[in-house]
């Protein structure tokens, strides 16, 4: 009887053996189906990682390029540099979206005991990172163009600018030029007006040893126009002015009124101070005798805008000396033709 109970119990556990080891094949099973799920997530992830790595990696020459080319655009195009900061907003959002993308793919790796419907999930979030980067991607692919357009459209208002500037400069030296010959013809004609007016007046004045000529200018002593210390005009002086007005006024009927020319009547007397109730300094004396020089002038007929007095005092002596023949040579009006 016992025999025959521990049979039938030894039966019924043989009976139960092929139940267990079902079970623990489909265990086996569905781990082996959420590995394999898993491990089509991961190459998946791999294949977007990669592919937003190359598209960045794209990006990151297309901006390298273009930032080279702003650099020669530094002058012209300095509102370009916003949209490259923009630019480089945006890629580092994407660069992020896409460290993101990496740590997601590493949390999968973490936890691939996890069940199949958060990798499902987990999945669905990254596609959705994944385009809204690649879209990114695409609104930086088409400002880099609008951006070199605008490049495009900025070299060639510069190359119209150079273009324009070397057209002007080529110009201003062609007028110069021509400014410059019809300077040299003005001097030239003056200079022969200047001959023709001093050698008239060395002819009416005559061979006198108190007027002289100096390099380019009519030199008188002085004595001939003014007592010591004066600026009133003597009588003989007047005459010789008056020789001087009629020269005067023929020459300016022959040159033309296109040249520019004036009588510059220069007072200077010697290295002696002078301090008189009507003169504080040789500067002034010497300025009031030029200026007597030119109002006669003037009442003889002479144009005033022909005209110009200028008094120098004891500062532009012929004889540095400390002779009376020194201070007579220093005291002296002088009348140079010349241009205004």
């Amino acid at each position: 009887m016992a025999m025959t109970r521990s049979r039938r119990n030894g039966g019924t556990g043989l009976n139960y053996w092929p139940g267990f080891v079902d079970a623990l094949s489909t265990l086996v099973l569905a781990i082996v189906f959420l590995l394999s799920v898993f491990l089509v997530v991961q190459f998946y992830l791999s294949q977007e990682v990669s592919g937003k790595d190359k598209a960045l990696e794209r990006l990151n020459a297309q901006i390298a390029q273009l930032t080279n080319l702003l650099s020669l655009e530094k002058v012209t195009s300095g509102g370009l540099n916003d949209q490259i900061a923009q630019l480089r907003a945006s890629l580092a959002t994407t660069e992020a979206e896409r460290d993101r993308a990496k740590g997601v793919a590493e949390s999968l790796t973490g936890g691939a005991g996890g069940s199949g419907g958060d990798l499902n999930k987990q999945l669905a979030t990254e596609k959705q990172i994944s385009e809204r980067a690649l879209a990114q991607v695409e609104v930086l692919n088409q400002q880099i163009s609008a951006l070199r357009r605008q490049l495009a459209a900025l070299e060639d208002a510069l190359n119209a600018s150079e273009q324009k500037g070397k057209e002007s400069q080529e110009k201003i030296a062609d007028l110069g030029q021509r400014l410059n010959v019809a300077l040299a013809q003005r001097v030239q004609e003056l200079s022969r007006y200047r001959s023709e007016f001093f050698g008239r007046l060395r002819t009416i004045l005559g061979d006198r040893p108190d007027i002289r000529v100096v390099g380019d200018r009519f030199v008188f002593q002085s004595e001939v126009f003014f007592d010591s210390g004066s600026a009133a005009l003597l009588p003989e002086g007047r005459n010789e002015l008056d020789q001087l007005a009629t020269a005067l006024g023929d020459l300016e009927k022959k040159i033309p009124a296109e040249i520019p020319w004036v009588l510059r009547v220069d007072g200077h007397t010697d290295v002696r101070p002078i301090n008189s109730p009507q003169f504080k300094s040789n500067w002034d004396l010497s300025a009031a005798r030029a200026i007597s020089v030119v109002q006669y002038l003037i009442s003889r007929g002479v144009s005033p805008q022909r005209l110009v007095a200028a008094g120098f005092g004891e500062f532009q002596p012929l004889d540095t000396g400390t002779t009376e023949e020194a201070y007579k040579r220093n005291r002296r009006i002088e009348l140079k033709l010349t241009e205004k």
